[in-house]
């Protein structure tokens, strides 16, 4: 069973160390803009009382972005029950898109986000390059030692 809840005061230490185990910083970079994800509106997953799951966003205007997801159990639905309550604040927000990006080496997320209806916008090619100069910590090589390059957007309409 996942319970999902609203980021809290007392999980703050617990999401900036898992910030910077998978994302190298408490800093993530998207289309050429720095977020400070440990400060950003969030969620975490739960399971027998265990944190299992951190989902950031930002909402800006009618749209909200994705910042992170992070699922720490892979095919028992951390993922999709953290993404349905971005969803869900999204909506709340009035926001009509809801958007991410992720990097083209991680092929595992563009295929959970295409499997649950978000569409492919565009690939910005060489977008990391950029990245790299708001964060220098960006490795060359990502997920299978593929060099790190694009980012690739993907939509959800709500």
């Amino acid at each position: 069973m996942i319970d999902v809840r609203t980021v809290t005061e007392s999980d703050l230490d617990w999401v900036r160390d898992l910030l910077e185990k998978w994302w190298g910083s408490t800093r993530v970079v998207s289309r050429g803009r720095v977020h400070q994800a440990d400060v950003l509106p969030g969620f975490v997953a739960t399971s027998e009382d265990e944190r299992v799951g951190l989902a950031t966003y930002a909402v800006e205007g009618d749209q909200c972005e994705m910042v992170t997801l992070n699922s720490l159990i892979e095919h028992v639905g951390v993922g999709i029950a953290l993404m349905e309550a971005v969803k869900d604040a999204a909506r709340a927000a009035g926001c009509k898109r809801l958007w991410l990006v992720t990097t083209n080496d991680n092929l595992n997320a563009i295929r959970f986000y295409q499997r649950r209806q978000f569409g492919l916008v565009a690939v910005h090619r060489n977008a990391v390059e950029e990245s790299r100069k708001l964060k220098p910590e960006i490795p060359l090589t990502g997920i299978d030692d593929i060099p790190l390059r694009d980012e690739i957007e993907l939509e959800f309409h709500l």
